[in-house]
C-alpha cells in the first residue's frame, strides 16, 4: 500500500506544477514585495497595461484563471487606485477592466524587481530551459480540459 501511494505522489503532474508555481512564485513575491505587490497583482497590472480595456471574463481567460478568482484578485488593485471595475456601457452585464494611471506607474516601478528575479530564475535554471519551461507550460493549456466551464 505505501508503495501505491508513493507511486502516485511522485507521478502526480498537478502535485508537481504547484510545488514549482508556489516556490516560484514566492519567490517573484518576495522580489516584488517593495513596490508592495504580489506576482499575480503584477501580472494582471502587466496584462491590463497593454490594453485600453477589457471585460474581467476575457481577462480571466488571457490570464488562465476562473472569474471569480479574477475578481477577488482584483479588488484590493481597485481599492489601491490601480485599476478600475465599471459596468460595461454596451452590456450592463459585462464588467469592464481598466488601469489606472497609478497602475501603470506601478507596473513601471515594479519592473525592475520582476526583472531582477526572471534573470536569476534564468541564470540559475538556464534561460534555454526557461524558454522550453514556458513553451511546455503553454501546451499544458492546449490539453482540452475546461476547468472554468460551466
Amino acid at each position: 500500500m505505501t508503495r501505491t501511494k508513493t507511486h502516485t505522489v511522485a507521478s502526480c503532474n498537478n502535485l508537481a506544477l504547484r510545488k514549482a508555481a508556489r516556490y516560484l512564485g514566492a519567490t517573484y513575491d518576495k522580489a516584488l514585495a517593495p513596490t508592495g505587490l504580489r506576482a499575480t497583482q503584477f501580472s494582471i497590472l502587466q496584462h491590463l497595461s497593454s490594453r485600453d480595456e477589457i471585460t474581467i471574463t476575457s481577462l480571466a481567460e488571457t490570464i488562465a484563471m476562473d472569474r471569480t478568482t479574477l475578481a477577488t484578485n482584483l479588488k484590493p488593485l481597485a481599492r489601491e487606485g490601480l485599476v478600475t471595475v465599471e459596468s460595461s456601457a454596451t452590456d450592463r452585464r459585462a464588467r469592464i477592466v481598466t488601469i489606472t494611471p497609478d497602475g501603470v506607474a506601478r507596473v513601471k516601478a515594479a519592473l525592475p524587481h520582476w526583472r531582477t528575479a526572471q534573470a536569476q530564475f534564468e541564470d540559475n535554471f538556464g534561460a534555454k530551459k526557461a524558454a522550453q519551461l514556458r513553451a511546455i507550460l503553454e501546451d499544458v493549456l492546449n490539453t482540452g480540459f475546461h476547468p472554468w466551464a460551466e
